[in-house]
């Protein structure tokens, strides 16, 4: 009997079907007893005889790698994989898997909201309101303004797609142009230092990778216009956090929506937390119950294929000798 560890938090919120479906392949679920992505020193414990994972953000290191035995499978609830050595799995004959495309529509929706919340200076207002006040505070209409996405992957496409319904002019930056795509959504592709200098709002939608670890920082910051916004619905790997806590307590910028952190959840003492032009998100853009249902079918999907022997479906690897 093949036994699939569970540590992906939003599959147990919504699972159903696809708890059975894994059953009745004849699978042993074996859930995590923490309610969060689990350490390198948390799953070491937990990976020991397991066959397959369907995993959360968690720290699977060459070490925890090393200690999963008959660990053949590592699907990944999400479309990051920050969190897993693919070397080390790639080596050990473990594939690592992905659900592209499934929350797209979730995370545009949330960068929207985030959006039209900082354009309307949403932060305070709701909690003033609350203590009795009645302030007032004057907003602006989306309209005319310029959004700049830094990323035009699928989810970069989205919200241009949604902001241009809103009538926002949209600028791009991306290493890889899809001008047929640019043109089908009426956006531009522009240089970097053109897009934080004239952007009324700048989103993030690329991936964490070596060029864009801390893209957003005191010298990217110093280009944008005082009266802009930041918004971060991608990695918080792409965002310097001291450098734009101190853009925004000194009003380097107006403010500042972030759904990810370098650190999930941040410490209580993060600079970010306490500041009144920031609305912190605890990641959960892509998370709607029809995105968490399509990635806990795609992930589902994965195990069971590699459990029968077969190539997984949506790899972000390939094992020159996978584990049978």
């Amino acid at each position: 009997m093949a036994r699939v560890l569970i540590t992906g938090t939003n599959f147990r919120r919504i699972a159903g079907a696809q708890e059975r479906r894994l059953r009745e392949a004849g699978c042993e679920l074996i859930p995590s007893p923490l309610t969060r992505a689990a350490t390198e020193d948390e799953l070491l414990p937990l990976v020991e005889g397991v066959d397959a994972v369907l995993a959360s953000t968690d720290a699977f290191t060459r070490r925890v790698l090393n200690a999963a035995d008959r660990l053949k499978v590592i699907a990944r609830v999400g479309v990051g994989y920050d969190a897993i050595d693919v070397t080390a799995a790639s080596e050990l004959g473990i594939w690592v898997t992905t659900t592209p495309g499934a929350n797209e529509h979730s995370v545009a929706d949330g960068t929207l909201a985030l959006l039209l919340a900082l354009a309307r200076q949403l932060m305070g207002t709701v909690q003033t309101t609350r203590d009795g006040k009645w302030e007032r505070p004057m907003g602006v209409e989306l309209g005319g303004q310029r959004l700049g996405l830094i990323g035009f992957g699928r989810i970069g496409r989205q919200v241009a797609l949604r902001a241009r319904a809103f009538g926002m002019e949209v600028v791009i930056h991306d290493v890889f142009q899809d001008q047929a795509a640019a043109a089908e959504l009426g956006a531009r592709y522009v240089a970097l230092d053109e897009l934080l200098a004239s952007a009324d709002f700048v989103s993030l939608h690329a991936p964490a990778t070596p060029q864009t670890r801390d893209i957003i920082n005191r010298d990217t910051l110093g280009r944008m216009k005082s009266t802009a916004f930041i918004i971060n619905t991608a990695r918080g790997e792409l965002v310097n956090e001291a450098d734009l806590a101190e853009a925004l307590r000194t009003g380097r910028i107006a403010g500042a929506a972030l759904d990810v952190f370098k650190e999930e959840p941040p410490e209580a003492g993060n600079p970010l937390l306490g500041l009144p032009n920031v609305l912190p998100w605890p990641h959960i853009a892509g998370i709607t119950t029809q995105s968490v249902e399509r990635m806990t079918v795609m992930c589902v999907d994965n195990i069971l294929a590699v459990l029968k022997g077969e190539r997984a479906l949506h790899p972000v690897n390939e094992p020159a000798q996978p584990r049978s």
